[in-house]
C-alpha cells in the first residue's frame, strides 16, 4: 500500500508540473511579440547576448505602436542544436527568419552570419 501511494504521489508531481521548454516556432513567436511590444525582460528571456544586442537597436529605431501585432509562423527547419524559423507579422506583412541555437538547454534567437544562409 505504501508503495502505490508513494507511486501516485510521484504521478502526480510529473503530471502537474509544467514543461518549460519552448519548441523553437514558440520561441521566434514570442521574441517576434516581445520585439513589437517593447517588452525587453522577455526579450532577453528568448535570445542570446548577440542576439539582443541586435534586436534592441533594431527596435529602437522603430517607432512605438498601439496596434497589435499578429504573428504567424510559416515554417520551421530544425538540425541538431541549430533551428530556422520562418515568420510573418502584420507590422509589414513581410517574412522574416529568426535563427535559433540551444543554449542551456532552451531554444533562444541569436544573430545571423552576413552570408549564412538558412534553409528557407
Amino acid at each position: 500500500m505504501k508503495r502505490i501511494v508513494i507511486c501516485s504521489l510521484v504521478l502526480l508531481f510529473l503530471s502537474c508540473s509544467e514543461s518549460t521548454t519552448k519548441s523553437p516556432s514558440e520561441t521566434a513567436k514570442a521574441v517576434a511579440e516581445s520585439f513589437f511590444s517593447k517588452d525587453e525582460s522577455a526579450l532577453k528571456k528568448h535570445t542570446t547576448t548577440e542576439g539582443y544586442a541586435s534586436l534592441i537597436t533594431v527596435q529602437n529605431m522603430i517607432p512605438d505602436s498601439d496596434k497589435n501585432i499578429e504573428v504567424e509562423i510559416l515554417d520551421e527547419a530544425v538540425d541538431g542544436e541549430i533551428a530556422w524559423v520562418k515568420y510573418k507579422t502584420s507590422f509589414d506583412g513581410k517574412s522574416g527568419v529568426f535563427k535559433l541555437v540551444k543554449e542551456d538547454n532552451q531554444w533562444k534567437v541569436t544573430n545571423k552570419g552576413p552570408r549564412e544562409k538558412g534553409p528557407f
